[in-house]
């Protein structure tokens, strides 16, 4: 009896569909073929059916074409880019002046032991 089972476990394993592709076909064809195959094991189709599904239902995203006046985004950064030269206050970066209170050959040394954090 057990050899009878092993007999044909051993011939539905022989007997595994072989997919191919034909020449104009792509990846997701194939992926297709092996999902839909149901001579071949479920691990296998399951993996093929997750790698096929972005590629068959795309994910839903938002999106915005955005138009200025009848203008492109880009011509509207450039506007806004000249405007922006234009005012006082943004025509370079604002510093702060402030003395070195301590050097950094000497932030190198261990602090004193009265030091405290604040």
């Amino acid at each position: 009896m057990l050899a009878t089972v092993d007999a044909e476990l051993a011939e539905l394993e022989e007997e595994e569909e072989l997919v191919e592709l034909a020449p104009g076909e792509v990846s997701l064809d194939f992926l297709q073929r092996i999902y839909r195959s149901t001579q071949q094991p479920m691990s296998l189709r399951m993996r093929a059916a997750i790698e096929a599904l972005p590629f068959e239902k795309p994910k839903l995203s938002a999106t915005a074409n955005l138009l200025f006046d009848g203008k492109s985004f880009a011509d509207a950064l450039e506007r806004c880019i000249e405007r922006s030269k234009s005012l006082p206050q943004l025509n370079g970066p604002n510093t702060i002046e402030h003395e070195e209170l301590v050097p950094a050959s000497e932030m190198k040394k261990p602090f004193p032991r009265n030091y405290r954090r604040f």
